[in-house]
């Protein structure tokens, strides 16, 4: 991996960074296996995977304890990177396609990450309670809304109130409308450099404001 993790965020640990490197090694062995990231995009997995998942901790630093829910994983993003740079935080990996959850299962252990559940369930049927729902290409913001309700709690455990963090990128004027006054919107480019990042966004909204 260009450590770019290590760039970008210089407190890492040396275990967390020799984690976050190892990921390319591992998900190349189980993409072979069961497709889960593009293989015409597994040529930018550091950029387009890894640091994009880690944009979050940009703007926000869980505190152990705090619990987390991942709707949508596909193979673990952003829940896997998230997990390794929170090792006292609990992330619930959630998909309805067992396939991708064998692979986010697999490469948990491979990492030794006990601090990652994974969940083959719809969303819909998740019961769950946590601190945070975080997102990564899923859906609309206005489904993850739909699908996050009830599912997060009230909590001043961390420095932003519990909420839903969601990654979208473009013109968001459309898929923000009615929750603009809700919401805040961090430019992922404004954290990192490189041209990818341009129109790439981490949506947070509060669960109550």
């Amino acid at each position: 991996m260009q450590n770019l993790p290590a760039k970008y965020f210089p407190d890492l640990t040396a275990g967390q960074v020799e984690k976050l490197c190892a990921l390319k090694d591992i998900y190349s062995f189980w993409n072979s296996q069961i497709n889960v990231i593009s293989r015409k995009d597994f040529g930018n997995f550091e950029i387009h995977h890894v640091l994009h998942s880690l944009a979050i901790a940009k703007i926000i630093s869980f505190r152990d304890g705090s619990e987390l829910l991942d709707i949508g994983t596909g193979g673990g993003f952003p829940g896997i990177p998230l997990a390794i740079l929170f090792p006292g935080s609990t992330f619930t990996l959630l998909d309805s396609i067992r396939k991708k959850i064998k692979v986010v299962t697999e490469v948990s252990k491979s990492l030794g990450l006990d601090n990652v559940i994974p969940l083959c369930m719809r969303a819909e049927e998740h019961k769950g309670i946590y601190d945070f729902i975080v997102c990564r290409a899923v859906t609309t913001f206005r489904e993850i809304v739909r699908l996050s309700d009830g599912k997060i709690r009230e909590t001043g455990k961390n420095d932003l109130p519990g909420g839903i963090f969601a990654f979208k990128g473009g013109n968001l004027d459309e898929e923000l409308e009615g929750f603009r006054d809700r919401t805040t919107v961090y430019p992922v480019g404004g954290y990192f450099e490189e041209e990818w990042f341009k129109e790439k966004y981490v949506v947070y909204m509060p669960v109550k404001t």
